[in-house]
Order: structure tokens, then sequence, then C-alpha cells
């Protein structure tokens, strides 16, 4: 019962939303859209319950990665992934990069998708990269994986029929169940979600949503997960890294 009760009073909220779009406007973080409390936490490093995980990323990274890599030696590299790997012949996303790494040159076994230590060295390789523009690579290869993300981003999914493209560049700026509606970039993740009350992945996120309109979410490491990063990094092209990001 419950669940109908949030299902209708979702359906209700889109219906008002439907007759009032709002233009995206240019690329907007979703640090903006939140209240002053909120930004606070992420504003003091000191108050970022995310900085946990980024603490337990650099600790994993020294022990384990500080033989090839330092961590300023990757500043940059973060705003640059997903990109195209040779080695397999189709995209690679960061986290993929550091299980291949793990797997390849440590011949230890990949984290699961969402483990603390996957996480905690996303972070830590994000972080690094705190503040610069995202850059996604200019690569004919990774072309049609990302008209793919494009289309997905625009498909109607789920019981409610409902797109991301609806929600954040049709809506944006708008309000649905007291809320700011985000545009929806990607430029803080891994980041750290009250709702989750903890640290989490930018795939973790689009199962939400799929969740949100009823439809069956696509799986973690997925080609269409794939598509959708590559396509929403394009996207937000030029916006700032922010990891670890702090949002509702």
């Amino acid at each position: 019962m419950k669940r109908l009760r949030r299902a209708l009073g979702l359906v209700t909220a889109l219906a008002a939303l439907a007759s009032a779009a709002v233009a995206a406007g240019p690329p907007r973080s979703g640090f903006e859209d939140m209240a002053p409390s909120t930004q606070a936490l992420q504003r003091e490093d000191s108050l970022n319950p995310g900085w946990l995980t980024l603490l337990d990323g650099q600790d994993r990274f020294q022990r384990d990665c500080s033989t090839c890599h330092t961590l300023a030696s990757l500043r940059g590299a973060a705003p640059r992934y997903p990109a195209f790997d040779t080695a397999t012949g189709r995209p690679i996303t960061l986290a993929g990069r550091i299980n291949r790494c793990r797997a390849v040159r440590g011949k230890q076994a990949p984290y699961p998708a969402e483990s603390a230590a996957l996480l905690g060295l996303q972070t830590a390789v994000g972080h690094a990269s705190r503040g610069l523009p995202i850059q996604p690579p200019v690569d004919a290869r990774l072309a049609s994986w990302r008209a793919q993300g494009q289309a997905l981003f625009t498909q109607r999914m789920g019981q409610l029929a409902l797109s991301c493209a609806q929600c954040h560049d049709q809506h944006a700026g708008g309000r649905l169940a007291g809320n700011t509606i985000p545009q929806g970039h990607p430029n803080g993740y891994p980041l750290y979600r009250l709702e989750w009350q903890g640290v989490g992945s930018l795939q973790r996120r689009l199962r939400n949503c799929m969740t949100g309109v009823r439809a069956e979410p696509f799986g973690f490491g997925s080609d269409e997960f794939m598509a959708l990063e590559l396509h929403l990094m394009q996207r937000a092209t030029g916006m700032p890294l922010e990891t670890p990001a702090v949002r509702p």
C-alpha cells in the first residue's frame, strides 16, 4: 500500500509538471540546487561525510597502487573517463580501469561493484582532479556508444513511461515532491548521498532513477550504463569535478 501511494504521488507530481516545462539552460551543478545546509557539508572538507571514503581510498591507493602511480600523477585522469580501451576494443569506465589494472598488473580478483574498496579508490582518483573541467576524449571509436547513450537518455522507460530527458532537460529547475529537479550531471561522483547515508557511484544513482519510474534497472557494468555514462560526461563537458560531492 505504501508503494502504491508513493507511485500515485509521483504520477500526480509529474502530471503537474507536464504543463510547465522549464528550460534546462547552461550546465548547472546539482550543488547549486541544494539547501544551504547541505551545500555547507560539501564546502567544508571537515564536514563532508564522503571524506571517510576518500581517506580509505587514499590509504588503499598507497598500499596497492603506489608502486606504479602517485595520486598527483593521476590528476586529470578522472575527467577523461569513460575512455576507449585498445586492449579490449571497447570503452572502459574509471572503475573498470581500476579493476583492469588490479587484474592485469596486480594479478588479483576485481573488486565487486559498489564495494567499499572500489568506491574508495574511485573517490581518491576523482578527488585528485577536483576542480578540473570534465574533458571527454575526442575519439571516433566512442561515437556509436555516445549515440546509444543519448538514445537511452531520451527513451521513455518503465510503467511511468518517463525518460531521463523529461526530468533533467525539459523540467530541470522545476519542483518535484518539494525538491528542485537538477540537470542530472555526473560531475560529483562518487558522491555521498544523504538518502543513502553513504557514498555511491553514478550507476547506483541511475539504477535508483530507473526504479523510480518502475523500470527494470540495467546491471552494474552493462553496455547500457557504459553508453549512458559516455553521454552524460559529454553532456557535462567543461563542468568542474566535485568528487566527493554531497547530494540530498
